[in-house]
C-alpha cells in the first residue's frame, strides 16, 4: 500500500479549497443572476428602473455612463481571465508552473473573477428599463413564471455538469490520480471524447442564456450582462460537424440504455462477459 506523502495532503487540500469556493461562487452566481433579478416584483419593492426617464435623458445622465463604464470593464476583465488562461500557450505555461493543480488553478481565478464582477457590479436605476410587466395579473404571474423556469435551468445545469464529469472539470480528479500514479485523467478518454472536451467550452449555452433574458424586468445594467454573455457565448462556441455526430451517437446510446428493460439490460451484460 503506497504512503501518503506531505505533497498529496498539500495537493488534495489545494483542490479541495478551489472546489469549496467555486462552489460558493456558483451558489453566488445563481443568486446574482436569477434571485436578486426576481425577488423585487415577488415582494412588491421599488422597480430597478425609472420609466419616467427617457432613454435620450438616461443616456447622457453622468451616473448612468458611469455605472455602465464600470459593468462593461468588469465583464471585460472577467471575459480576458476566462479566455486568456484557456490559451494553448498560458495553459503551456500553468502546467509547468502549477503541474497538476493547473485545473484548480483556472477554477479559482475564475472563480475570483466572478466574485470581484458581482461584488462590484453597479445597478442602473436612473435608466428606464428594456421592458417590464406592471400589468395585473401578470406583474406577479410572470414573475412565478420566471422563477420556476429559471429553477429548472438551473437543475438542468447542474445535471450537465455531473455528466460531463465536474470532478474533473474542478480539477479534482486530476489530483486524484496523480496521488494514485495514474497520470492524466483526460488521457484515458477516447480520441473523440478527448477532441469534444476541447472544442466544448461551454455545455451549458441554452440553459444560461435563458436565464440571462426571461425576468419580469430588464434594466440597462442587466441589459449589459445578458447581451455581452450572449455575444461571448458565442464567440467561444466552437463545435463541428465530427463533435456535433460523436454528441448525437453517445444521446442514442444512453436513450438504448434508458429504454432497455432491465432484464434484457442484465442478460446483455452478462452475456458479454462470459
Amino acid at each position: 500500500m503506497a504512503s501518503v506523502t506531505f505533497r498529496d495532503c498539500f495537493l488534495c487540500v489545494s483542490a479541495l479549497i478551489t472546489f469549496g469556493f467555486v462552489f460558493v461562487t456558483g451558489a453566488d452566481f445563481v443568486r446574482f443572476v436569477s434571485f436578486r433579478a426576481i425577488y423585487h416584483n415577488l415582494s412588491g419593492a421599488a422597480p430597478p428602473c425609472r420609466d419616467s426617464v427617457p432613454w435620450s435623458v438616461a443616456l447622457r445622465d453622468g451616473v448612468v455612463l458611469k455605472a455602465v463604464a464600470v459593468d462593461v470593464l468588469l465583464l471585460v476583465l472577467f471575459s480576458l481571465q476566462h479566455s486568456v488562461l484557456a490559451r494553448a500557450p498560458v495553459k503551456r505555461v500553468c502546467e509547468s508552473v502549477f503541474g497538476v493543480l493547473s485545473r484548480s488553478v483556472y477554477c479559482f481565478s475564475t472563480a475570483a473573477a466572478l466574485q470581484m464582477l458581482m461584488q462590484c457590479w453597479r445597478p442602473v436605476s436612473g435608466a428606464p428599463c428594456l421592458w417590464s410587466v406592471h400589468t395585473a395579473p401578470w406583474d406577479i404571474w410572470f414573475p412565478l413564471l420566471c422563477f420556476i423556469v429559471h429553477f429548472l435551468c438551473w437543475a438542468v445545469i447542474c445535471s450537465i455538469l455531473l455528466i460531463f464529469d465536474y470532478p474533473e472539470l474542478m480539477g479534482i480528479k486530476q489530483v486524484y490520480y496523480e496521488c494514485l500514479g495514474l497520470g492524466d485523467p483526460l488521457l484515458l478518454k477516447s480520441e473523440r471524447a478527448q477532441r469534444l472536451f476541447s472544442h466544448l467550452r461551454h455545455p451549458v449555452c441554452v440553459e444560461l442564456l435563458t436565464v440571462l433574458w426571461l425576468l419580469p424586468s430588464l434594466p440597462l445594467d442587466r441589459l449589459v450582462l445578458a447581451a455581452f454573455l450572449t455575444a461571448y457565448l458565442a464567440l467561444a462556441h466552437s463545435l463541428d460537424a465530427q463533435d456535433c455526430v460523436y454528441l448525437r451517437r453517445q444521446l442514442q446510446s444512453k436513450l438504448q440504455i434508458f429504454s432497455t428493460p432491465l432484464e434484457d439490460s442484465e442478460r446483455s451484460n452478462t452475456h458479454k462477459t462470459q
